[in-house]
């Protein structure tokens, strides 16, 4: 059964969380401005699922825009109509080679799965030998893992202009659920992973056919602000194993594939 990124309606039965994978269409008219809308539409996001968070709004199901930040100018203007390559956005972290210290908030650090599941994606990430890597801290990091709750199943945002990556990465544990076993962890783990894809600057794979990911209709997103500029090497055809995929179904590990390695070897 696949997830969202943003998973959509929790229903309990019989003691079990499943999700669907058809997205909660909340009244937006009510809740969020056409000006809003606008503006997202004009970063090269869909307001399709468009939701009102604290701070702000979540788009692609898993992608947190500051109200600040929404019809900010991000340096450059290249983007390239996407099919389903790899994707990042124009702005990338910068000062490189460069250690990005992480830590879990206490929530996350006291669950059972998580400090298992932040070891595991620090550890994808540095096998790679990146000009970026990163190492685990108690407190004081340059990137969080918090607990949050919501419509969505972790989110995070892009870097800054300035090159630092996104601070804050939000994860709704009782939406992931928790556990000891490998596939749990890896599941967790996967899930991490893909969010500091985000906010070190990749867009998911499929974003301009999220329906390859997670069903339903296509969407083209258009052009927009924020980048979507084609990582060369990655291929032009569908890549049913990246790890930036916008969906992904419960328990589900995806290590970095040949294409993902590809990718981050080219930014980083």
């Amino acid at each position: 059964m696949k997830q969202f990124f943003s998973f959509s309606f929790i229903i309990l039965l019989s003691a079990f969380v499943f999700f669907s994978c058809q997205k909660e269409q909340a009244p937006r008219s009510s809740v969020i401005s056409e000006e809003v809308m606008n503006q997202v539409r004009a970063m090269g996001f869909s307001i399709d699922g468009l939701q009102a968070v604290d701070g702000g709004y979540l788009v692609e199901g898993d992608i947190f825009f500051s109200t600040e930040q929404l019809g900010q100018k991000f340096n450059g203007s290249n983007l390239i109509i996407a099919q389903e390559e790899q994707y990042r956005t124009t702005n990338l972290v910068k000062g490189l080679p460069r250690t990005i210290t992480v830590s879990l908030d206490s929530r996350l650090n006291g669950t059972p799965g998580y400090p298992q599941a932040l070891q595991t994606m620090v550890s994808r990430y540095n096998a790679l030998n990146l000009q970026i890597k990163f190492q685990i801290v108690s407190s004081n990091a340059a990137v969080s893992f918090v607990n949050g709750s919501g419509s969505f199943l972790a989110s995070a945002g892009f870097p800054t202009s300035s090159g630092n990556p996104y601070n804050k990465i939000t994860i709704n544990s009782n939406a992931i659920g928790q556990g000891t076993s490998s596939t749990f962890i890896n599941y967790a783990a996967t899930i991490m992973a893909h969010e500091m894809g985000h906010s070190v600057g990749f867009r998911h794979t499929d974003y301009m056919n999220r329906a390859y990911s997670c069903g339903g209709s296509a969407v083209n997103e258009g052009a927009g602000t924020v980048g979507a500029i084609h990582i060369p090497g990655t291929p032009t055809s569908p890549d049913s194993r990246s790890w930036m995929l916008a969906c992904i179904g419960s328990g589900v590990n995806r290590p970095f594939n040949a294409n993902d390695q590809t990718a981050l070897n080219y930014i980083y």
